[in-house]
C-alpha cells in the first residue's frame, strides 16, 4: 500500500467526497482530522510550500473567523497568518491530501485524482449524486 495522508474535516462535504475518491482508488489513507490534531507550524508550512501555493491562498474564509479577524487586512504578514491559522485550525482549508505524487489542497476534491498513485477501481458518485467517475474508473468531464 502506498501512503497517502489527508488532512480531514468529516463536516465537510468536499473532504468527504475526496476521501471516497481515495478509497475508490483502493487505498486507505491516514486521516488527521486537523481540527482535533491540528499541524504544528513546520507541518503547516510544508503542506503550504509542497502544495506551491500562497499562505493566503490555504486561508479559508467561508464559515471561519475570518472576517471577524479582520484577515483581508493586507498588513498581515505570512507569519502572522500562520500564527491564527494554528490558534484557529478551522482557517486552514481543507482536505489537504499529501501522496508520494505531490500535496494538493483538493478543491474540488477531483483535484486529488491527479496526486493518486493508483487509478480509480469503478464508478464515483459525489455526495450531490454528480458522477465524476465512469464504471470503468474513468474520469467523466463535466460541462
Amino acid at each position: 500500500m502506498t501512503a497517502i495522508t489527508i488532512y480531514h474535516n468529516p463536516a465537510c462535504g468536499t473532504s468527504r467526497n475526496t476521501l471516497g475518491l481515495i478509497r475508490n482508488s483502493g487505498q486507505e489513507p491516514t486521516i488527521i482530522e486537523y481540527l482535533q490534531t491540528p499541524p504544528d507550524r513546520a507541518t503547516l508550512l510544508r503542506l503550504i510550500a509542497d502544495c506551491g501555493l500562497s499562505v493566503r491562498e490555504v486561508l479559508r474564509q467561508k464559515e471561519t473567523p475570518y472576517d471577524a479577524l479582520q484577515l483581508d487586512d493586507p498588513k498581515w504578514r505570512d507569519e502572522q497568518l500562520i500564527d491564527f491559522m494554528l490558534k484557529h485550525p478551522i482557517l486552514i482549508n481543507r482536505p489537504i491530501v499529501v501522496t508520494p505524487l505531490g500535496t494538493r489542497l483538493c478543491r474540488p476534491s477531483e483535484e486529488v485524482m491527479e496526486i493518486l498513485p493508483q487509478p480509480q477501481q469503478g464508478a464515483f458518485r459525489k455526495e450531490d449524486g454528480e458522477a465524476v467517475i465512469d464504471a470503468k474508473g474513468q474520469r467523466i468531464e463535466q460541462g
